[in-house]
């Protein structure tokens, strides 16, 4: 499938050419011969908020501010009716301060905080499913031939994943319109930054689609319910507990989608079946797993 080259329909679009995002090193192929290979960077990020220190992430760096934002949102720790005064970032000290003009502490739940399944070592604090309580998701319909047109545009974007691997996409989408591309090492940190976003443009949330390059586990499920965001879909497998925090939420969860194929685990009736699959150009099947979807 060939790549697009017009990027312009994006808010924001992967820059895979961006200094510091990746870097050549020299190595040897299978033959042995000598081979440069531009790889992802990895660097810290540590978050404060107001003079209290949260956490330290691995990131390839991009849009830190975003990610602060979208990381405390996500964690319960940024609520709607706050007053954001200033978000700094420290390029030499690797550091964002997002000041709020309330202090207020978190002592009790750092202490609470647990480890995930995401890549990088994502973080989740343990009393973060107290903030789905409440949540009520939209009815909003999407339409499958949005889901197809989506999967085929993002899937032809450059992208770092394309130039260099070891890394995550996460897309904000509109009907059949991608708008915000995000990249990063880990998936939650891809969709912390599009979080982040968000809070900065005052996006609504019920009419977007949120796509993710990587498997549908509890976090991203968790995240994308925090977020408002009613459909959530991958071209990656799920976990049984991401699938039933979706259920319990009315999260549209679809996953395995490539090609003509997709399986919805969670608020098929949302979803409106406006194109015969055997319309849409497909992908062949790999070998050995016949009937998967």
């Amino acid at each position: 499938m060939a790549r697009i080259d017009d990027t312009s329909d994006y808010r924001i679009a992967p820059d895979p050419q961006a200094a510091r995002l990746t870097r050549a090193v020299g190595g040897t192929d299978q033959t042995g011969a000598a081979v440069d290979l531009n790889v992802v960077e990895e660097r810290p990020l540590t978050i404060y908020l107001n003079a209290q220190e949260i956490v330290t992430a691995m990131t390839i760096g991009d849009y830190p501010q975003y990610l602060a934002l979208g990381f405390l949102r996500n964690q319960g720790m940024l609520h709607e009716g706050d007053k954001i005064t200033g978000v700094d970032y420290d390029e030499e000290l690797e550091t964002v301060v997002v000041r709020t003009a309330s202090q207020t502490t978190y002592e009790d739940k750092l202490r609470k905080k647990t480890r995930t399944s995401g890549c990088a070592i994502g973080t989740v604090f343990g009393d973060m499913m107290e903030g789905l309580e409440g949540v009520t998701l939209p009815a909003t319909p999407v339409r499958t031939s949005d889901l197809y047109a989506l999967a085929a545009t993002i899937n032809r974007t450059p992208s770092l994943y394309l130039e260099a691997g070891a890394i995550h996409g996460t897309v904000l989408c509109q009907g059949d319109q991608p708008l915000v591309y995000m990249e990063d090492v880990g998936r939650h940190n891809a969709v912390d930054k599009i979080a982040g976003w968000m809070l900065s443009e005052n996006e609504t949330a019920n009419d977007k689609t949120l796509y993710t390059t990587g498997r549908l586990t509890s976090e991203m499920v968790i995240k994308t319910a925090l977020m408002g965001i009613p459909v959530l879909a991958s071209r990656s497998g799920f976990t049984a507990w991401g699938v039933e925090i979706a259920q319990q939420v009315g999260l549209t969860l679809i996953g395995r989608m490539k090609g003509q194929r997709f399986v919805c685990l969670a608020g098929e009736e949302r979803l409106i079946r406006d194109i015969d699959p055997a319309q849409v150009a497909d992908e062949p099947r790999k070998s050995g797993r016949k009937g998967s979807a």
